[in-house]
């Protein structure tokens, strides 16, 4: 029999083990679809992160292998992605290096030291920590970054040299150069970036109206991207478009990816590993979205520790075979769910295909013009862009909204790394904000019934003796001290109150600090001839009560139920408290 670890540590024994032809044959076909698309957007975000085209390709070989191995998602495509790449390209920029063979072995050392990160944490089971970014925030840095992407790439679609790490730099060096547009290029760009949108939005309609199958019109969809490389490569050889100004790939390695090895220089070590956390941390949150998302429609589940295990086990096979940091893409795994992937073996078989680009096809790609490959970036980025989040933080939260708006504006304003760690930092702040000021109910006894609501929304009964508060959230260090004033401010100056019960149904945590602040409230209420009580305390919280002394020096009760207080506490002419 299998040992249990070796099954946890490699999923592919386990679906490995009910491998079917059927199986196989949705798997291939969708690693099909998945490979046509893969190969422009690997050239294009190589270029995005300013590398080498083909080291593009080189991380979208192995690294898919590694995941089929070591990932728990059915439909994930690991591969380069625009976030990732962009965060690549700042990264490696802040070193200031010129050479570009230095500038390659930087991104070869970021994907091995992102994944060395990824997979320790993985063994260490600290997947919770990307809970730590919430939602909106990421989702208003995707966006930013969105903009930021698909403008940095309007310089390949005028034909222009322009730099810049924000927006603001970006578009004055655009505007300063705007004088120098090459008209070739800009026929070229906007003709394919306007092909691209039609392809998304126009072509499977169209080709279902002729008739076309869905799979089939599905297929060719895809392959629009395909499509404008072929198209406008032709055109620039045919037409000597090299000559005239229009910026070509050039040469693109033909052959096996190279065997490489990270750099073992600690300069390098240090200026890269807060880059290379942030890219971790950002690659999984997005990754392990999408990867939950799918799973759910197939009533699957994903093991996140074992996902960080798979993604960080792809980066370090990007470091060894040439490539740069990957994660799992949002349009490339809906397209390999979409498809038909049944398992991780897909992204193998994409992998050979990618494989076979790289050995047979790299030499066509001479002629292709940069302007096509900004153009497929372009369009791929835009789909990112949600201003909506805006409006729903704004509906909803304005803490949420405040921290969308900021990671936007400092992502646009001051770089993709400011904006991310900004996020980050935001996230942990609101976090401990809201739980800083838990939300605490003086609650009554709903009439006729065993229920206690909050008085200031519900017709409820109470006694002038007795003060029930509710509180709506663990207690620890950063709200303890909010807590103590909440209730020294109720009690203070209230004659008639003989009985404090605390309420702890939502309390599934106590820390030391909060134990303290326990003890400072028991003793305050004893020296006003108050009588503190507990109700409805978890087991988990009792237990380490009964490891304190509070319990011992408590001049109350704990009950087992709110109810039970209110009946051994409350007199029975108690008056009825109207809501408000």
């Amino acid at each position: 029999m299998m040992p249990p670890f070796l099954r946890r540590y490699l999923p592919v024994l386990d679906w490995g083990s009910q491998y079917s032809r059927q199986t196989f044959e949705s798997d291939a076909l969708a690693a099909v679809i998945v490979t046509i698309m893969l190969i422009p957007q690997s050239l294009a975000y190589a270029l995005l992160a300013g590398l080498p085209a083909e080291m593009g390709l080189y991380a979208s070989i192995l690294p898919l292998v590694a995941y089929a191995i070591f990932g728990t998602s059915r439909a994930l495509a690991v591969g380069p992605v625009a976030v990732v790449s962009l965060m690549t390209a700042a990264a490696v920029g802040n070193l200031g290096l010129t050479d570009p063979a230095a500038i390659a072995l930087a991104a070869i050392t970021l994907a091995f030291l992102s994944g060395v990160f990824l997979t320790a944490m993985g063994l260490m089971r600290l997947g919770f920590i990307a809970n730590f970014l919430s939602h909106p925030v990421i989702a208003g840095f995707i966006t930013a970054s969105g903009i930021l992407i698909a403008t940095s790439q309007l310089k390949h679609i005028l034909g222009v040299k322009a730099s810049g790490h924000n927006l603001i730099e970006t578009v004055e060096s655009l505007l300063s150069n705007l004088g120098q547009t090459n008209l070739w290029t800009l026929i070229i760009g906007v003709a394919t970036t306007a092909f691209l949108f039609w392809v998304r939005k126009g072509l499977k309609p169209l080709l279902l109206g002729y008739g076309l199958k869905p799979r089939l019109a599905d297929v060719l969809t895809k392959a629009g991207p395909v499509a404008a490389v072929v198209a406008t490569t032709l055109l620039a050889w045919a037409f000597g478009l090299a000559d005239r100004g229009v910026a070509i790939v050039g040469d693109v390695p033909r052959g096996l990816p190279p065997l490489t090895a990270p750099s073992f220089d600690m300069e390098i070590w240090v200026a890269l590993f807060g880059s290379a956390v942030l890219i971790s941390i950002i690659g999984f949150v997005e990754s392990v979205s999408v990867a939950q998302t799918l799973a759910a429609k197939r009533r699957q589940r994903i093991d996140p520790d074992q996902e960080l295990i798979g993604l960080g086990t792809s980066n370090i096979a990007a470091s060894l075979t040439g490539g740069y940091p990957v994660t799992g893409g949002f349009a490339r795994s809906v397209v390999n769910f979409d498809a038909g992937a049944e398992t991780p073996a897909a992204g193998a078989f994409t992998a050979i295909g990618i494989l076979l680009a790289a050995l047979l096809l790299t030499p066509l790609l001479y002629f292709l013009p940069t302007a096509t490959l900004a153009a497929t970036i372009i369009v791929a980025v835009l789909s990112l862009v949600d201003f909506s989040i805006l409006k729903r933080a704004w509906a909803f939260s304005r803490a949420d909204f405040f921290a969308v708006a900021t990671t936007i504006l400092l992502t646009l304003g001051m770089g993709v790394e400011v904006g991310v760690s900004a996020g980050v930092v935001l996230s942990i702040f609101l976090h401990l904000y809201k739980t800083s000021r838990p939300h605490i109910a003086e609650i009554g006894l709903v009439p006729g019934t065993h229920h206690f609501r909050n008085i200031l929304r519900h017709k409820v009964t109470t006694d002038p003796r007795v003060l029930t508060l509710r509180v709506d959230e663990s207690l620890y260090f950063a709200n303890a001290r909010f807590l103590e004033d909440y209730i020294y401010d109720r009690v203070v100056g209230d004659r008639q109150l003989e009985h404090v019960i605390l309420n702890f149904p939502a309390v599934n945590e106590v820390d030391l600090s909060a134990l303290e602040s326990l003890e400072a409230i028991l003793q305050r209420l004893k020296d006003m001839n108050i009588h503190l009580h507990l109700s409805e305390v978890k087991g988990p919280v009792m237990d380490r009560l009964q490891r304190s002394h509070f319990l011992d020096e408590l001049n109350g009760r704990v009950f087992l139920s709110q109810y039970d207080a209110w009946m051994a506490l409350a007199r029975e002419e108690a008056s009825p408290q109207a809501a408000e």
